[in-house]
């Protein structure tokens, strides 16, 4: 009886999704500028890879949005037009003002504590724009992780993935920073007043304000 086979599958898969995780934070550096032909065979390369695992890596930045697979022409690090880029902000302003809303009427005190902790963190690195934008997602994630709908978690880190592609990022405008954060100081009040209506206003508002900012 011939000993059984290990399956290939699960070295495999590791491998795909650490070259995916390596082409995303070149992405978000702008290694690989939004609009560029990805060179899969230099990649290869790079990488000590064969094209196999960094062809089915592509197949998952192409999901989330990362890059766009073009027929005959290979896959180019997506682009974000204007109608992009404010689809994804209304998209985020819907989920996110739901997700404060939850958090406003049904955090526990620990979970508000986290999230002061986290706004105190963020007034720190005000100063420090790579720190600040770190600061910022997370915790803006773990207010939706606090809200607890797992779908709308899911879809926002998506979401947010693809935001890193705007080349005019709304924080990079001037003043737009220090309003970000009076905008979170008025959220964490209706947060720690138990106040849903409020902070989904305020939540959906700082969208819009980002938004305007980034046009």
């Amino acid at each position: 009886m011939p000993a059984a086979e290990t399956p290939p599958t699960l070295a495999h898969r590791a491998l795909y999704l650490d070259v995916a995780e390596r082409l995303r934070q070149q992405i978000f550096a702008r290694q690989i500028e939004p609009g560029a032909w990805v060179d899969e065979q230099k990649l290869a390369a790079d990488f000590g890879i064969s094209r196999t695992p960094l062809r089915e890596a592509l197949k998952v930045l192409a999901v989330e949005g990362l890059v766009t697979m073009k027929p005959r022409r290979g896959a180019y690090v997506t682009e974000m037009s204007r109608e992009d880029v404010s689809q994804v902000y209304h998209l985020l302003g819907l989920l996110e003002a739901d997700a404060a809303r939850s958090v406003a009427a049904r955090a526990s005190d620990e979970q508000r504590a986290l999230l002061v902790q986290l706004h105190e963190k963020l007034e720190r690195q005000s100063r420090q724009r790579d720190a600040f934008f770190a600061a910022n997602e997370q915790f803006h994630m773990a207010l939706l992780e606090i809200a607890g709908n797992r779908w709308a978690k899911n879809l926002v880190t998506d979401l947010r993935k693809v935001m890193k592609l705007n080349r005019h990022h709304s924080l990079f405008k001037q003043g737009r920073l220090a309003d970000s954060l009076a905008e979170h100081r008025a959220l964490m009040a209706a947060i720690a007043a138990r106040k849903p209506a409020e902070a989904a206003r305020l939540m959906q508002a700082h969208f819009e304000n980002g938004l305007e900012a980034a046009a």
